[in-house]
């Protein structure tokens, strides 16, 4: 259960980069309906009073009310997973910080909390233990990472 915290962690940051991304999209159509200008032609009576085709312009507000009702609700769901991702890191840090080993703790910070990718993660536990006899290799730190999370 403590390490499934981890997945439901990096899972919640890829959904929050979805959703910020769905906002961009819906912020740019958005721009884009609101340069747009409609125009029909119909035929009818002039206010002068004269009978002929009458030229009607306007801007689309039922698909412009839709898509800032849509912009609202994205923003508000992005807002609740921030709260939640808050909450999740917290018990990940608190998970990170149950690992007995200390080179163990510094590696899955590196990779959970920082979002390092393996190569990353090895450059970055070199910097921090210069003094290891053998050099950290992206292998070696998913290797060990792998072996804890299966022999826990």
């Amino acid at each position: 259960m403590e390490k499934d915290i981890l997945i439901q962690y990096d899972d919640m940051k890829e959904e929050i980069k979805d959703i910020r991304k769905r906002i961009a999209k819906t912020e740019k159509e958005l721009e884009k309906l609101n340069k747009l200008i409609v125009a029909d032609t119909v035929k009818g009576t002039r206010r002068d009073g004269t009978y002929g085709p009458i030229k009607i312009t306007g801007i689309p507000s039922p698909a412009l009310k839709r898509k800032q009702k849509m912009l609202e609700k994205l923003k508000e769901m992005l807002h609740e997973r921030e709260a939640d991702l808050l909450e999740l890191t917290c018990q990940a840090e608190e998970y990170i910080e149950s690992i007995p080993k200390s080179d163990l703790r510094v590696m899955f910070r590196f990779y959970y909390i920082d979002n390092l990718p393996w190569w990353k993660v090895a450059q970055a536990m070199n910097r921090t233990f210069p003094k290891k006899r053998q050099k950290y290799t992206e292998d070696s730190c998913r290797m060990r990472h792998d072996r804890f999370l299966k022999e826990n």
